[in-house]
């Protein structure tokens, strides 16, 4: 995959670097996400030291960390922080960098840690100047367990900066092969994550895509779902459960209940960590009232999209997975639906539109939150507001042909939602009726957005 240059990001850790004295910063984020790529742009020009931690005891952590050393500075056979920390930080004059990557590994077996690297940026690191980067991959046991683990010294840590997926925009763009439609596709099934998008080969077919690179039980991807929930979760039984259902359609607590048969504490508790760990969301309607309750509102959906596909496709049929040809196993399961899957994912492409016509001036207004509403009637796509203006928006997927009757709609159930529309967007892979045309040059504010238009 190439690289994404994330112009944020390197600016947060240069902001740390050009600081005077010596600080620890916590850099995580999912398997893949891009973090070495951010932090080989970051360390251009800058001397730096690289420890990759294992999970082993502190004893062995230390002397395999010692042996590495060996070339650099005389070491003990068994060495501590204190010599490890030493070592490192008489190897430069100007400001080093000192990136310990899987740092949970050594937390977890050692309670000197941390307060041994404490103690030095205060000591002799001072004058050393030092910036820390304690790096993750396990984004749920930084934000939940990190700071319970190591207490009162989580005040000295300078800050945190996780690393986020891309948009669907930044991933795309590095595949000017795929054509907007399958880079929909392609996103709908891997989703912001650099590091997945590399197993899929861009002068292939989404289809065969699917059969070569999921399907394949050799291929990598093809047990990487399974693998990002065991990672971080135990009992991975229930949550598979959970996730299954949710996939299947269960997306309110009451609906998970009735089909999983788990008490609805059981699973409000089983929910909270899979939204930790960014795998499951919970989406509420939009609403003009800030800061007013919906949590009785809201429905769950999954946000991790290869977790979501190998859950509705992979995962209800592992017989066939096993039975079938590739070919045969995408005609029977995947192809039915797959273009109901994918739209819901095409929301996200256009939203993603939306935001940086938002962040150019392209809009008639500024909006400052942004959302979607459900109603039992139907649904609203896309609704932005500044709080006082409202844009709706409306995406078309599924059909060759976006039509009046779907505006006319739209504005039906935003006055059922009680939403007062300034503007439309009608964003459609397809085309537009006739009438919708006539309307859209009548009126000010619809805007009619094709394919073409989104072109990445």
């Amino acid at each position: 995959m190439p690289s994404v240059t994330r112009i944020k990001e390197l600016k947060y850790l240069n902001t740390y670097y050009e600081r005077k004295g010596s600080q620890i910063i916590v850099m995580y984020g999912a398997k893949g996400v891009g973090k070495q790529a951010i932090l080989a742009d970051f360390l251009l020009g800058k001397p730096s030291y690289y420890f990759k931690a294992r999970p082993a005891s502190e004893r062995e952590q230390l002397y395999q960390w010692g042996k590495e050393l060996a070339d650099r500075a005389k070491m003990p056979k068994y060495p501590g922080f204190d010599d490890i920390f030493t070592a490192l930080a008489n190897q430069e004059k100007s400001k080093k960098v000192l990136i310990i990557d899987d740092f949970q590994f050594i937390i977890k077996n050692s309670a000197a840690f941390i307060p041994g690297l404490v103690e030095l940026i205060h000591g002799q690191w001072n004058k050393a100047q030092v910036l820390v980067i304690l790096l993750s991959s396990q984004a749920g046991w930084v934000e939940n367990c990190l700071v319970k683990r190591i207490g009162e010294q989580a005040y000295e840590l300078s800050g945190f900066l996780k690393i986020k997926e891309l948009d669907f925009y930044d991933i795309a763009s590095f595949y000017p092969k795929f054509k907007l439609k399958a880079a929909v596709e392609a996103y709908a099934i891997l989703g912001g994550n650099p590091g997945m998008w590399q197993y899929f080969d861009e002068g292939l077919t989404i289809e065969k895509n699917i059969c070569q690179h999921i399907l394949n039980p050799q291929a990598f991807l093809h047990l990487n779902a399974e693998r990002i929930v065991a990672d971080e979760l135990r009992e991975t039984g229930i949550y598979n459960t959970i996730l299954a259902a949710i996939a299947e359609g269960n997306h309110k607590l009451n609906d998970l209940y009735l089909h999983t048969g788990f008490s609805r504490a059981k699973i409000s508790v089983y929910l909270k960590n899979l939204m930790e760990l960014g795998l499951v969301e919970k989406v509420f309607s939009f609403s003009y009232e800030t800061g007013k309750d919906h949590a009785g509102k809201g429905y769950y959906r999954i946000s991790n999209h290869f977790v979501h596909f190998h859950f509705t496709y992979l995962y209800p049929h592992q017989s066939d997975v096993k039975r079938l040809t590739a070919k045969e196993f995408y005609s029977k399961h995947i192809s039915p639906t797959f273009k109901s899957y994918v739209a819901n994912y095409y929301k996200l492409a256009c939203i993603s539109k939306l935001e940086r016509w938002n962040n150019n001036g392209k809009l008639p207004f500024k909006f400052t939150s942004c959302g979607e509403w459900a109603g039992k009637a139907g649904t609203i796509d896309i609704v932005a507001s500044d709080g006082g203006k409202t844009l709706v928006g409306l995406c078309n997927w599924e059909k060759p042909l976006m039509t009046h009757d779907d505006y006319e709609f739209l504005l039906f159930c935003a006055g059922k939602a009680g939403i007062v529309v300034d503007y439309v967007y009608l964003f459609s892979i397809g085309h537009f009726d006739e009438k919708l045309n006539l309307e859209a040059k009548v009126k000010q504010n619809i805007y009619l957005i094709g394919a073409d238009d989104l072109t990445c």
